[in-house]
């Protein structure tokens, strides 16, 4: 993939967004869902769109279906204009957050379903299902009714459902967030490994970071009908482009400083207490001057000598997690930070609240905003 997010030259595009925009309403109820959006989604890919309710994450994938059309722009599968085609006619297929089995079929019955309208032979739809239930590792519940099942079970058969015909693009509108926590992760594993193995492009919606950076190959962050960032889940956690995409991907700290110099998409920054450290850069025009900084928590540490302290403050609260401690201070110039520092066995004992503490920066943790 190139840096700004595209599908390289050399892969073609499973799915792409070109100028899309989606209204509904008209007049005073005009709501602009989709506002200009375009985006390149590879093949084999998996691409997940992260955003609170209301983004337009849900509509984009809706568009894909078919469920939707575009009110400007186009929906192009493999190179295609796909815009026109109802949902049927389209290679792709979703799993949505209510997996709408048939409760008096069997699992074997409502994988082969979709197969059985499509005019499949009876060999071809046995042989399907005996596939998917492989796949989904359920061999042993084929003749299992559905509403017998736990969660996990039913989306594990609403996947293979989905996957039996097999699509060029599998859809998933926050397939996982029926399930209790436990679950939930185990089954954000087996997505992968489902996607890994099947080799199909999915296309995953949540606005939950934890699945995305746990799963996606590369994220796609939305607010307000608008992509604001495309990248690695490493990329998009290291090096957020502006302040609402680093508050929404983790935890993070907000500092002020001042922009010194810029060369090659590199930077120096001067904090209040007069350290300079170099910082990366968002990709948009940046002036020298004032700008905001952001550091994650755990790229910090509690300093133990003043050369290494770049920040300084009062340690106000002391939050013990098991595998971490956080670390709450009130820096000098009035501004909150966390340091977050993995446990030893004695974390967190040689300090108190009330402490004047010196905060150390790794030095390739500091990213400028675009704000």
């Amino acid at each position: 993939m190139s840096p700004d997010g595209k599908a390289s030259q050399s892969g073609s595009a499973a799915v792409e967004a070109q100028r899309v925009t989606k209204i509904f309403g008209g007049g005073d109820d005009q709501v602009v869902a989709l506002d200009d959006v375009s985006v390149q989604i590879g093949e084999n890919e998996f691409f997940t769109l992260l955003g609170p309710s209301g983004c337009g994450k849900t509509t984009l994938l809706r568009l894909i279906a078919g469920f939707e059309h575009p009110t400007d722009g186009r929906i192009l599968l493999g190179g295609e204009d796909i815009s026109p085609l109802p949902p049927f006619q389209r290679p792709v297929n979703t799993v949505f957050q209510n997996y709408a089995l048939f409760p008096h079929m069997t699992v074997g019955g409502n994988i082969g379903f979709g197969l059985e309208m499509l005019n499949k032979s009876k060999q071809e739809v046995d042989d399907a299902v005996t596939e998917m239930l492989r796949l989904v590792r359920m061999e042993e519940l084929r003749n299992r009714r559905t509403s017998q099942l736990s969660g996990g079970q039913q989306q594990r058969v609403a996947l293979a459902r989905a996957l039996a015909p097999k699509p060029r693009v599998l859809l998933l509108d926050e397939p996982l967030s029926a399930l209790d926590l436990k679950l939930r992760k185990e089954m954000q594993i087996e997505l992968k490994r489902l996607q890994n193995e099947t080799g199909i492009t999915f296309v995953f919606v949540t606005h939950d970071q934890e699945e995305a950076l746990t799963m996606s190959d590369r994220i796609a962050v939305m607010k307000e009908g608008a992509i604001l960032q495309i990248g690695a889940p490493r990329d998009i956690y290291d090096h957020p482009s502006d302040r609402f995409v680093a508050h929404f991907i983790g935890e993070t700290n907000f500092l002020e400083a001042e922009l010194l110099e810029r060369k090659n998409g590199a930077a120096k920054v001067k904090f209040p207490s007069g350290a300079v450290l170099p910082a990366s850069l968002p990709d948009a025009p940046i002036s020298p001057g004032k700008v905001s900084v952001v550091v994650r928590p755990e790229h910090s540490r509690i300093a133990t000598t003043k050369k290494d302290a770049v920040l300084s403050g009062t340690l106000e609260n002391v939050v013990y997690f098991g595998t971490d401690t956080h670390f709450h201070f009130r820096l000098n110039d009035g501004a909150q930070f966390i340091v977050r520092m993995q446990n030893a066995r004695d974390s967190g004992d040689d300090f108190t609240p009330g402490q004047e503490l010196g905060i150390a920066v790794e030095a390739d943790a500091v990213q400028v905003l675009r704000d």
